[in-house]
């Protein structure tokens, strides 16, 4: 059996309902307005009745005290102005005094149910008579003395009780058919209604809908929350709650306003203004979250809005992993080619058989080697560190930049991986920036200084650059910004930059359009972070 669609079955059963209804309604209805219109024309016939049966000139001609031929002119001109079938007035005989047919008078009442009323009892019947069949309503005449004089007898054709109760029922079926079209208009606008709001789905796909988004808001590493209009949380997935409990909020926040679980929070803004906000920090309870926040809105009105989130503290985890992988690995590429670039070197002497100068030129990189190492070995007691500034130097080497390493100061071997490793961020993004600098000037050199002072560590990088301006000055450390123009830059200073912040620490830049740029970044220890 083909499955309906929404709207034809919305369409359909309040058909139904309403057809249902109609007919029941009908029915009771024309019930009722059948007795009532046979209840209108009895209670006509009645009341016909016991005027001619009071009237004088029927009870005087009954008791002979005047003409009978009376009694048929009266009778005639209440049966024209009322429309009944036939008004008859009968003595005690049963003999009729008048009729609709003036032949008819002096002959016995026909239809057999007379002889009550001429017992002087007042009631209804229906009989077949001269007139055919009818409904009839007899009444006694009483003189003044209170003898019986004679009966009365008014009938009303059953084919006109008929008549008016199909008239009855005819206005009730107008109004019930009436009443149908209605209903089915509605139930169209209505199914047409629900469609709109449900986006034209049906309830197989709002179904399948639902079980994928539970799906996906149990799948996603983002916290989801949702407000309405009013700002009350109406949706909220797992690791929203595991980052509102990192944050120390226990109960459930649906149902709660969200002002009530995060102060100024970027949902409020975005259901203020309607506009979207992406990459924005906020602050829960000292957990830092990166939030994106879009309004919610259901054919062009504002209905709320949606925020994800992310713990920012793992998010730059995860972005300095990722960074200083690319600094280490760049370095060791560095190193790797150097190495092989002399192997090919020696492989080539010996091939040709240059053993002497194969001797001097062995000694010659031993004791070059020996001296860097040992110059940067003096200087930077953290092995990492050290290691990331070898790896620098050979990658100088290898684009022809000169990079020398200067000041007198020793730098300490540092306790913390994580410091050690912000630290290797931020030298390795400032050696960086300085070869990007120095790649089209004459004087290709760059000094890279570190110097520890009453607990105080200062990187100085210094190149030889042709500088920034101001502009390109204040924009360095935003994301994304580039003077290469190219897509996939301007992210190092950034990361630099959040690396000195997140340090407590302090950049500041000097730079002379044609004679370079000089970064100095001053970094607090604590005698605990340093090891001895």
């Amino acid at each position: 059996m083909p499955k309906w669609r929404l709207q034809t079955t919305i369409i359909f059963l309040v058909c139904c309902v309403v057809i249902l209804a109609l007919i029941v309604t009908n029915v009771l209805v024309s019930e009722k307005i059948a007795a009532y219109a046979k209840g209108i024309q009895e209670e006509k016939a009645k009341n016909i009745a016991k005027v001619v049966s009071r009237g004088p000139y029927v009870i005087e001609a009954l008791r002979g005290q005047s003409d009978p031929s009376i009694i048929q002119e009266f009778t005639k001109d209440i049966l024209n102005a009322t429309e009944v079938q036939f008004i008859v007035v009968m003595d005690m005989e049963g003999i009729r005094k008048s009729h609709p047919d003036p032949e008819k008078i002096g002959m016995p009442f026909v239809g057999g149910d007379e002889k009550r009323v001429l017992q002087g009892e007042e009631y209804s019947s229906i009989a077949e008579g001269t007139l055919g069949v009818s409904f009839r309503y007899f009444s006694p005449v009483f003189d003044d003395s209170g003898q019986q004089v004679g009966a009365v007898a008014v009938g009303i054709s059953l084919d006109e009780v008929e008549t008016a109760i199909q008239e009855g029922r005819m206005t009730v079926f107008l109004g019930i058919s009436l009443g149908g079209l209605i209903g089915l208009l509605g139930a169209w606008f209505l199914a047409r209604k629900i469609r709109r709001v449900l986006f034209g789905l049906e309830p197989s796909e709002i179904s399948k809908l639902l079980a994928e988004r539970n799906v996906m808001l149990k799948s996603v590493r983002e916290g989801i929350i949702a407000v309405d209009s009013n700002g009350i949380v109406t949706l909220i997935n797992d690791e929203g709650s595991r980052l509102l409990r990192k944050a120390g909020i226990i109960e459930s926040p649906l149902g709660r306003p969200i002002e009530e679980l995060v102060s100024h929070s970027e949902l409020e803004k975005v259901l203020a203004t309607g506009t979207a906000r992406y990459d924005q920090e906020q602050n829960l309870r000292g957990v830092a979250l990166l939030v994106n926040t879009v309004p919610l809105l259901v054919e062009g009105n504002k209905r709320g809005a949606i925020a994800t989130f992310r713990d920012l503290t793992e998010m730059r985890q995860m972005a300095q992993e990722l960074s200083g992988v690319k600094l280490y690995a760049e370095a060791l590429r560095a190193q790797s080619h150097e190495f092989m670039n002399k192997m090919h070197v020696i492989l080539g002497m010996i091939q040709i058989g240059f053993y002497d100068k194969l001797k001097q030129y062995i000694q010659e990189l031993t004791t070059n080697q020996q001296t860097e190492i040992g110059q940067v070995m003096s200087k930077i007691k953290d092995p990492v560190i050290a290691g990331f500034i070898l790896g620098k130097l050979a990658h100088a080497r290898e684009r022809g930049i000169t990079l020398e390493l200067t000041g007198e100061d020793v730098l300490p071997e540092l306790k913390s991986s994580a410091m050690t490793h912000e630290i290797v961020t931020i030298v390795g993004n400032l050696i960086t920036n300085a070869f990007d600098a120095v790649e089209s000037s004459e004087e290709r050199r760059v000094q890279v200084g570190f110097s520890y002072f009453e607990e105080m560590i200062t990187i100085e990088v210094v190149d030889t650059g042709p500088g920034m301006d101001e502009l390109t000055l204040g924009r360095a450390f935003e994301k994304g910004f580039s003077t290469k123009g190219e897509e996939n830059r301007g992210i190092g200073l950034y990361l630099l930059g959040k690396s000195v912040e997140r340090l407590d620490g302090e950049v500041q830049v000097e730079s002379v359009r044609g004679k370079g740029t000089r970064f100095t970044v001053e970094i607090p220890l604590r005698k605990n972070e340093v090891k001895k």
